[in-house]
Protein backbone atom coordinates (compact mmCIF):
# COMPACT_ATOMS: atom_id res chain seq x y z
CA UNK A 1 0.00 0.00 0.00
CA UNK A 2 1.35 3.05 -0.91
CA UNK A 3 3.01 4.88 2.28
CA UNK A 4 0.41 8.20 1.68
CA UNK A 5 -2.63 6.18 2.16
CA UNK A 6 -1.90 4.04 5.39
CA UNK A 7 -3.50 6.65 7.40
CA UNK A 8 -6.64 5.95 6.09
CA UNK A 9 -9.17 2.90 7.40
CA UNK A 10 -9.62 -0.20 5.08
CA UNK A 11 -13.16 0.05 4.17
CA UNK A 12 -15.24 -3.37 4.42
CA UNK A 13 -18.51 -3.99 2.65
CA UNK A 14 -21.13 -6.57 4.11
CA UNK A 15 -20.71 -7.30 8.36
CA UNK A 16 -21.49 -10.90 7.91
CA UNK A 17 -19.02 -13.23 8.97
CA UNK A 18 -16.30 -12.79 6.54
CA UNK A 19 -16.89 -8.96 6.69
CA UNK A 20 -16.52 -9.21 10.59
CA UNK A 21 -13.73 -11.24 10.06
CA UNK A 22 -11.76 -9.10 8.18
CA UNK A 23 -12.24 -6.59 10.79
CA UNK A 24 -10.97 -8.65 13.61
CA UNK A 25 -8.16 -9.63 11.50
CA UNK A 26 -6.99 -5.99 10.63
CA UNK A 27 -7.28 -4.82 14.04
CA UNK A 28 -4.91 -7.87 15.54
CA UNK A 29 -2.90 -5.91 12.49
CA UNK A 30 -2.91 -2.53 13.23
CA UNK A 31 -5.12 -1.46 10.74
CA UNK A 32 -8.12 0.96 11.09
CA UNK A 33 -11.08 -1.03 9.46
CA UNK A 34 -14.88 1.00 9.05
CA UNK A 35 -17.78 -1.53 8.54
CA UNK A 36 -20.72 -1.10 6.09
CA UNK A 37 -23.75 -3.16 6.64
CA UNK A 38 -26.97 -2.55 4.64
CA UNK A 39 -29.55 -4.53 6.34
CA UNK A 40 -30.17 -3.49 10.09
CA UNK A 41 -28.23 -5.97 11.85
CA UNK A 42 -24.83 -7.87 11.23
CA UNK A 43 -25.41 -11.07 9.34
CA UNK A 44 -28.95 -9.37 7.69
CA UNK A 45 -28.23 -12.18 5.21
CA UNK A 46 -27.87 -15.03 7.69
CA UNK A 47 -31.24 -13.64 9.28
CA UNK A 48 -33.17 -15.05 6.42
CA UNK A 49 -31.76 -18.31 6.34
CA UNK A 50 -31.74 -18.78 9.74
CA UNK A 51 -33.88 -21.73 10.14
CA UNK A 52 -31.20 -23.99 7.56
CA UNK A 53 -29.26 -26.00 9.77
CA UNK A 54 -25.40 -25.99 7.90
CA UNK A 55 -23.73 -28.61 6.52
CA UNK A 56 -20.35 -26.98 8.19
CA UNK A 57 -19.93 -27.76 12.07
CA UNK A 58 -18.89 -24.78 14.53
CA UNK A 59 -14.97 -25.94 14.13
CA UNK A 60 -15.42 -24.38 10.22
CA UNK A 61 -17.38 -21.49 11.16
CA UNK A 62 -15.55 -19.62 13.48
CA UNK A 63 -12.30 -17.43 12.70
CA UNK A 64 -9.35 -17.78 14.52
CA UNK A 65 -8.83 -13.70 15.31
CA UNK A 66 -12.72 -13.42 15.93
CA UNK A 67 -12.73 -16.44 18.65
CA UNK A 68 -9.77 -14.50 20.22
CA UNK A 69 -11.59 -11.23 20.78
CA UNK A 70 -14.69 -12.86 21.85
CA UNK A 71 -12.52 -14.98 24.66
CA UNK A 72 -12.11 -11.54 25.99
CA UNK A 73 -15.66 -10.97 26.37
CA UNK A 74 -15.82 -14.30 28.12
CA UNK A 75 -18.01 -15.89 25.27
CA UNK A 76 -19.12 -19.48 25.94
CA UNK A 77 -17.66 -21.16 22.30
CA UNK A 78 -19.90 -23.38 20.81
CA UNK A 79 -18.85 -27.49 20.85
CA UNK A 80 -16.91 -27.58 17.41
CA UNK A 81 -18.41 -31.03 16.36
CA UNK A 82 -22.25 -29.45 16.50
CA UNK A 83 -23.46 -28.50 13.09
CA UNK A 84 -25.70 -24.81 13.58
CA UNK A 85 -28.80 -22.98 12.13
CA UNK A 86 -28.31 -19.97 10.35
CA UNK A 87 -29.73 -18.72 13.46
CA UNK A 88 -27.34 -20.47 15.81
CA UNK A 89 -24.38 -18.68 13.66
CA UNK A 90 -26.17 -15.31 13.98
CA UNK A 91 -27.36 -15.67 18.06
CA UNK A 92 -24.10 -17.17 19.50
CA UNK A 93 -21.00 -15.99 17.50
CA UNK A 94 -22.03 -12.78 14.72
CA UNK A 95 -24.50 -11.14 17.04
CA UNK A 96 -21.21 -11.31 19.96
CA UNK A 97 -18.57 -10.48 17.61
CA UNK A 98 -20.66 -7.06 16.07
CA UNK A 99 -20.70 -6.02 19.38
CA UNK A 100 -17.66 -6.43 20.69
CA UNK A 101 -16.06 -3.19 21.67
CA UNK A 102 -12.93 -3.39 19.51
CA UNK A 103 -15.23 -3.62 16.62
CA UNK A 104 -18.34 -1.94 17.15
CA UNK A 105 -17.17 1.39 17.17
CA UNK A 106 -16.12 0.72 13.47
CA UNK A 107 -19.82 -1.18 12.37
CA UNK A 108 -22.27 1.10 10.37
CA UNK A 109 -25.36 -0.45 9.86
CA UNK A 110 -28.46 0.44 7.83
CA UNK A 111 -25.71 2.11 5.62
CA UNK A 112 -26.00 0.91 1.63
CA UNK A 113 -22.29 1.27 -0.69
CA UNK A 114 -24.04 2.56 -3.49
CA UNK A 115 -20.86 2.76 -5.27
CA UNK A 116 -16.99 2.30 -5.14
CA UNK A 117 -13.79 4.33 -6.99
CA UNK A 118 -11.05 5.89 -7.19
CA UNK A 119 -10.59 9.35 -5.55
CA UNK A 120 -10.96 11.84 -8.72
CA UNK A 121 -10.49 9.09 -11.03
CA UNK A 122 -13.41 7.12 -13.01
CA UNK A 123 -12.50 3.99 -14.93
CA UNK A 124 -11.20 5.20 -17.67
CA UNK A 125 -8.45 7.39 -16.16
CA UNK A 126 -5.03 5.59 -15.35
CA UNK A 127 -2.33 8.43 -14.22
CA UNK A 128 -2.36 8.74 -10.91
CA UNK A 129 -4.66 6.03 -10.15
CA UNK A 130 -2.22 3.85 -7.81
CA UNK A 131 -1.50 6.13 -5.37
CA UNK A 132 -5.20 7.58 -5.13
CA UNK A 133 -7.52 6.58 -1.90
CA UNK A 134 -10.77 4.70 -2.80
CA UNK A 135 -13.79 6.53 -2.36
CA UNK A 136 -17.44 4.60 -0.92
CA UNK A 137 -20.43 6.54 -1.88
CA UNK A 138 -22.63 5.28 1.13
CA UNK A 139 -25.98 5.80 1.80
CA UNK A 140 -28.01 5.92 5.32
CA UNK A 141 -30.72 6.99 6.70
CA UNK A 142 -28.61 10.17 7.53
CA UNK A 143 -28.08 10.98 3.76
CA UNK A 144 -25.60 10.32 1.42
CA UNK A 145 -21.51 10.93 1.79
CA UNK A 146 -18.26 9.73 0.75
CA UNK A 147 -16.04 7.98 2.88
CA UNK A 148 -12.81 7.73 1.38
CA UNK A 149 -10.24 4.43 1.95
CA UNK A 150 -7.03 3.39 1.53
CA UNK A 151 -7.65 -0.79 0.45
CA UNK A 152 -11.47 -1.91 0.02
CA UNK A 153 -12.72 -5.29 0.92
CA UNK A 154 -15.74 -6.65 -1.12
CA UNK A 155 -17.61 -9.22 1.67
CA UNK A 156 -21.15 -8.33 0.87
CA UNK A 157 -22.48 -11.49 -0.13
CA UNK A 158 -24.65 -13.04 -2.81
CA UNK A 159 -27.94 -13.99 -0.84
CA UNK A 160 -29.82 -10.28 -2.42
CA UNK A 161 -29.04 -11.57 -5.75
CA UNK A 162 -31.02 -14.65 -6.77
CA UNK A 163 -30.84 -16.46 -10.53
CA UNK A 164 -33.95 -16.29 -11.95
CA UNK A 165 -36.05 -19.05 -12.80
CA UNK A 166 -35.55 -18.83 -16.73
CA UNK A 167 -33.82 -21.06 -18.79
CA UNK A 168 -32.02 -18.29 -20.63
CA UNK A 169 -30.52 -16.57 -17.13
CA UNK A 170 -33.04 -13.86 -17.89
CA UNK A 171 -36.29 -13.96 -16.32
CA UNK A 172 -38.70 -16.70 -17.43
CA UNK A 173 -41.72 -14.87 -19.65
CA UNK A 174 -43.91 -13.70 -16.59
CA UNK A 175 -41.41 -14.56 -14.13
CA UNK A 176 -41.44 -11.02 -13.31
CA UNK A 177 -45.24 -10.51 -13.16
CA UNK A 178 -45.39 -13.94 -10.93
CA UNK A 179 -42.95 -12.80 -8.11
CA UNK A 180 -45.73 -12.23 -5.35
CA UNK A 181 -46.33 -16.59 -5.57
CA UNK A 182 -42.38 -16.93 -6.24
CA UNK A 183 -39.62 -17.23 -3.34
CA UNK A 184 -36.28 -17.32 -3.98
CA UNK A 185 -33.93 -18.86 -1.63
CA UNK A 186 -35.27 -21.48 1.05
CA UNK A 187 -38.44 -19.88 2.67
CA UNK A 188 -39.01 -20.55 6.23
CA UNK A 189 -41.88 -23.10 4.99
CA UNK A 190 -42.06 -24.76 8.75
CA UNK A 191 -41.99 -20.90 10.59
CA UNK A 192 -42.85 -17.40 9.46
CA UNK A 193 -43.77 -18.41 5.62
CA UNK A 194 -45.92 -21.48 6.78
CA UNK A 195 -49.18 -20.11 6.01
CA UNK A 196 -48.56 -19.68 2.70
CA UNK A 197 -47.44 -23.26 1.95
CA UNK A 198 -50.22 -25.09 3.45
CA UNK A 199 -52.53 -26.84 1.49
CA UNK A 200 -51.01 -25.78 -1.49
CA UNK A 201 -49.36 -27.11 -4.66
CA UNK A 202 -45.72 -26.14 -4.73
CA UNK A 203 -42.89 -26.74 -7.86
CA UNK A 204 -39.04 -26.28 -5.94
CA UNK A 205 -36.89 -25.56 -8.96
CA UNK A 206 -33.00 -26.92 -8.29
CA UNK A 207 -31.10 -29.27 -8.04
CA UNK A 208 -28.52 -28.28 -5.60
CA UNK A 209 -28.73 -28.86 -1.40
CA UNK A 210 -30.70 -25.50 -1.14
CA UNK A 211 -33.34 -27.58 -3.28
CA UNK A 212 -33.09 -30.76 -0.80
CA UNK A 213 -33.89 -28.16 2.29
CA UNK A 214 -37.29 -26.75 0.57
CA UNK A 215 -38.27 -30.40 -0.21
CA UNK A 216 -37.83 -31.77 3.48
CA UNK A 217 -39.93 -29.32 4.93
CA UNK A 218 -42.32 -28.93 1.78
CA UNK A 219 -43.02 -32.93 3.24
CA UNK A 220 -43.21 -32.54 6.59
CA UNK A 221 -46.03 -29.64 6.28
CA UNK A 222 -47.72 -32.26 3.75
CA UNK A 223 -47.65 -34.66 6.76
CA UNK A 224 -49.52 -32.68 8.69
CA UNK A 225 -52.23 -31.59 5.80
CA UNK A 226 -52.98 -34.10 3.47
CA UNK A 227 -54.06 -31.63 0.14
CA UNK A 228 -50.80 -30.67 -0.11
CA UNK A 229 -48.73 -31.51 -3.41
CA UNK A 230 -44.63 -31.37 -3.89
CA UNK A 231 -43.15 -31.15 -6.95
CA UNK A 232 -39.38 -30.99 -8.04
CA UNK A 233 -38.14 -29.54 -11.14
CA UNK A 234 -34.37 -29.76 -12.54
CA UNK A 235 -32.36 -29.66 -15.50
CA UNK A 236 -30.77 -33.28 -15.49
CA UNK A 237 -31.95 -36.00 -17.03
CA UNK A 238 -32.33 -37.89 -14.05
CA UNK A 239 -32.34 -37.54 -10.19
CA UNK A 240 -30.69 -40.87 -9.35
CA UNK A 241 -27.37 -39.26 -7.96
CA UNK A 242 -29.18 -37.64 -5.33
CA UNK A 243 -26.33 -38.89 -2.73
CA UNK A 244 -23.29 -37.26 -4.18
CA UNK A 245 -21.62 -37.08 -0.80
CA UNK A 246 -19.04 -40.10 0.48
CA UNK A 247 -19.64 -42.10 3.33
CA UNK A 248 -17.14 -40.43 5.47
CA UNK A 249 -17.21 -37.28 4.66
CA UNK A 250 -16.14 -34.30 6.76
CA UNK A 251 -19.82 -32.31 6.08
CA UNK A 252 -22.12 -35.52 7.47
CA UNK A 253 -25.04 -33.14 7.58
CA UNK A 254 -24.90 -32.66 3.84
CA UNK A 255 -25.27 -36.11 3.87
CA UNK A 256 -27.73 -36.76 6.07
CA UNK A 257 -30.13 -34.75 3.78
CA UNK A 258 -29.15 -36.29 0.76
CA UNK A 259 -29.90 -39.38 1.97
CA UNK A 260 -33.13 -37.94 4.00
CA UNK A 261 -34.14 -36.86 0.28
CA UNK A 262 -33.31 -39.99 -1.55
CA UNK A 263 -36.08 -41.87 0.91
CA UNK A 264 -38.55 -39.48 0.33
CA UNK A 265 -37.81 -40.02 -3.48
CA UNK A 266 -37.96 -43.84 -3.02
CA UNK A 267 -41.24 -43.37 -0.80
CA UNK A 268 -43.05 -41.41 -3.76
CA UNK A 269 -43.43 -38.31 -1.58
CA UNK A 270 -41.64 -35.65 -4.47
CA UNK A 271 -42.73 -35.66 -7.73
CA UNK A 272 -40.18 -35.18 -9.92
CA UNK A 273 -40.24 -33.25 -13.56
CA UNK A 274 -36.81 -33.98 -15.57
CA UNK A 275 -35.07 -31.83 -18.46
CA UNK A 276 -36.65 -28.58 -16.87
CA UNK A 277 -36.06 -25.38 -18.95
CA UNK A 278 -38.61 -22.67 -17.94
CA UNK A 279 -39.34 -20.92 -20.60
CA UNK A 280 -42.44 -18.99 -19.56
CA UNK A 281 -44.69 -18.69 -16.58
CA UNK A 282 -48.43 -17.67 -16.61
CA UNK A 283 -51.12 -16.82 -14.04
CA UNK A 284 -54.22 -18.71 -15.21
CA UNK A 285 -57.20 -19.06 -12.88
CA UNK A 286 -55.40 -18.25 -9.63
CA UNK A 287 -52.14 -21.20 -10.77
CA UNK A 288 -49.13 -20.99 -11.94
CA UNK A 289 -48.82 -22.46 -15.53
CA UNK A 290 -45.12 -23.34 -16.38
CA UNK A 291 -43.89 -23.64 -19.94
CA UNK A 292 -40.66 -26.11 -20.11
CA UNK A 293 -39.97 -25.84 -24.07
CA UNK A 294 -43.25 -28.08 -25.33
CA UNK A 295 -43.49 -29.62 -22.04
CA UNK A 296 -46.53 -28.06 -19.57
CA UNK A 297 -46.15 -29.17 -15.68
CA UNK A 298 -48.98 -29.37 -13.82
CA UNK A 299 -50.36 -25.62 -12.19
CA UNK A 300 -49.26 -24.85 -8.94
CA UNK A 301 -49.92 -21.98 -6.79
CA UNK A 302 -46.79 -21.08 -5.55
CA UNK A 303 -42.56 -21.61 -6.87
CA UNK A 304 -39.83 -21.79 -4.91
CA UNK A 305 -36.56 -20.56 -6.44
CA UNK A 306 -33.44 -23.06 -5.37
CA UNK A 307 -31.69 -21.61 -8.20
CA UNK A 308 -28.57 -20.42 -6.55
CA UNK A 309 -27.37 -16.68 -6.66
CA UNK A 310 -25.00 -14.10 -8.46
CA UNK A 311 -22.84 -11.47 -7.44
CA UNK A 312 -23.94 -8.25 -7.62
CA UNK A 313 -21.32 -6.12 -8.99
CA UNK A 314 -22.53 -2.80 -10.00
CA UNK A 315 -21.46 -1.02 -6.95
CA UNK A 316 -17.65 -1.97 -8.71
CA UNK A 317 -18.71 -0.83 -12.00
CA UNK A 318 -15.76 2.28 -11.65
CA UNK A 319 -12.97 -0.05 -10.73
CA UNK A 320 -10.91 -2.20 -12.87
CA UNK A 321 -11.83 -6.07 -12.07
CA UNK A 322 -10.91 -8.95 -13.65
CA UNK A 323 -14.01 -11.46 -13.17
CA UNK A 324 -14.22 -14.88 -14.78
CA UNK A 325 -16.86 -14.37 -17.82
CA UNK A 326 -18.35 -17.71 -17.02
CA UNK A 327 -18.04 -17.61 -13.05
CA UNK A 328 -17.91 -13.69 -12.47
CA UNK A 329 -15.38 -14.68 -9.91
CA UNK A 330 -11.81 -13.35 -9.42
CA UNK A 331 -10.38 -14.96 -13.24
CA UNK A 332 -7.16 -16.68 -11.42
CA UNK A 333 -9.90 -17.92 -9.00
CA UNK A 334 -12.25 -19.26 -11.48
CA UNK A 335 -10.73 -22.39 -11.99
CA UNK A 336 -10.28 -23.41 -8.77
CA UNK A 337 -14.15 -23.56 -8.28
CA UNK A 338 -15.70 -23.86 -12.02
CA UNK A 339 -18.62 -26.21 -11.18
CA UNK A 340 -18.33 -26.84 -15.25
CA UNK A 341 -15.07 -28.31 -14.25
CA UNK A 342 -15.38 -29.84 -10.61
CA UNK A 343 -17.62 -31.31 -8.53
CA UNK A 344 -18.18 -30.34 -5.36
CA UNK A 345 -14.83 -31.35 -4.00
CA UNK A 346 -12.49 -29.16 -1.88
CA UNK A 347 -11.25 -25.99 -3.21
CA UNK A 348 -7.26 -26.07 -3.64
CA UNK A 349 -5.76 -23.55 -0.89
CA UNK A 350 -6.01 -19.72 -2.70
CA UNK A 351 -4.62 -16.21 -1.38
CA UNK A 352 -3.77 -13.05 -2.85
CA UNK A 353 -2.08 -14.19 -6.08
CA UNK A 354 -5.83 -15.64 -6.72
CA UNK A 355 -7.98 -12.65 -5.11
CA UNK A 356 -6.44 -9.16 -6.77
CA UNK A 357 -7.33 -7.38 -9.17
CA UNK A 358 -6.01 -4.84 -11.96
CA UNK A 359 -7.03 -2.40 -9.26
CA UNK A 360 -4.52 -2.40 -6.21
CA UNK A 361 -6.25 -2.65 -2.83
CA UNK A 362 -9.46 -3.64 -4.29
CA UNK A 363 -10.69 -7.59 -3.14
CA UNK A 364 -13.90 -9.13 -3.28
CA UNK A 365 -14.27 -12.11 -0.34
CA UNK A 366 -15.87 -14.78 0.77
CA UNK A 367 -18.95 -16.35 -0.72
CA UNK A 368 -19.19 -13.26 -3.55
CA UNK A 369 -15.67 -14.15 -4.74
CA UNK A 370 -17.35 -17.58 -5.71
CA UNK A 371 -19.32 -15.19 -8.31
CA UNK A 372 -22.36 -17.87 -9.71
CA UNK A 373 -19.79 -20.80 -8.45
CA UNK A 374 -22.02 -23.25 -5.65
CA UNK A 375 -19.83 -24.83 -2.47
CA UNK A 376 -18.97 -22.17 -0.99
CA UNK A 377 -17.41 -23.00 3.12
CA UNK A 378 -16.72 -20.05 6.05
CA UNK A 379 -13.52 -21.74 6.57
CA UNK A 380 -12.57 -20.85 3.00
CA UNK A 381 -13.25 -17.22 3.45
CA UNK A 382 -11.46 -16.77 6.37
CA UNK A 383 -8.24 -18.11 4.86
CA UNK A 384 -8.78 -15.93 1.96
CA UNK A 385 -9.52 -13.06 4.62
CA UNK A 386 -6.04 -13.88 6.67
CA UNK A 387 -4.04 -14.09 3.30
CA UNK A 388 -5.50 -10.33 2.21
CA UNK A 389 -5.12 -8.65 5.25
CA UNK A 390 -1.64 -10.17 6.14
CA UNK A 391 -0.29 -8.43 2.82
CA UNK A 392 -1.39 -5.20 3.23
CA UNK A 393 0.36 -2.59 3.37
CA UNK A 394 3.64 -4.79 1.71
CA UNK A 395 5.03 -4.42 -1.64
CA UNK A 396 3.68 -7.91 -2.60
CA UNK A 397 0.14 -6.82 -2.53
CA UNK A 398 0.84 -4.24 -4.98
CA UNK A 399 3.21 -5.69 -6.84
CA UNK A 400 0.58 -8.62 -7.94
CA UNK A 401 -1.83 -5.95 -8.88
CA UNK A 402 0.62 -4.39 -11.06
CA UNK A 403 1.50 -7.41 -12.81
CA UNK A 404 -1.96 -8.80 -13.17
CA UNK A 405 -2.83 -8.57 -16.85
CA UNK A 406 0.07 -10.08 -17.74
CA UNK A 407 -0.56 -13.23 -15.94
CA UNK A 408 -4.14 -13.51 -16.04
CA UNK A 409 -3.24 -13.71 -19.70
CA UNK A 410 -1.16 -16.68 -19.36
CA UNK A 411 -3.94 -18.23 -17.16
CA UNK A 412 -6.81 -17.73 -19.74
CA UNK A 413 -4.71 -19.20 -22.10
CA UNK A 414 -3.83 -22.29 -20.51
CA UNK A 415 -7.59 -23.02 -19.15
Amino acid sequence: MHDQLTHLPVAIIGAGPIGLSAAAQLLKRGFTPILFEAGNQAGANIARWGHVRMFSPWSYNIDDAAATLLKQQNWPQPAAHEFPTGSELLEQYVTPLAAHPEINPHLHLNTQVQYVSRLNHDLLRTEGRDQAPFVLRVSSPEGEQDIIAQAVIDASGTYQTPNWLGTHGVPALGESESTEAIAYGVPNILGSARAQYINRSVLVVGGGHSAFNALQDLVKLADEHQDMRVLWGVRSTSVTNVVRSPENDELQERRRLEVRIQKLLEQGRIEVFTELEIDTIQRKNGKLMVQSGSKALPPVDRIIAATGFRPNLNLLAELRTSLDPATQSPIRLAPLIDPNLHSCGSVPEHGLAELSHPEPGLFILGIKSYGRAPTFLLRTGYKQVAAVVSALGTPEALTISQTFTAASAVTTCQG
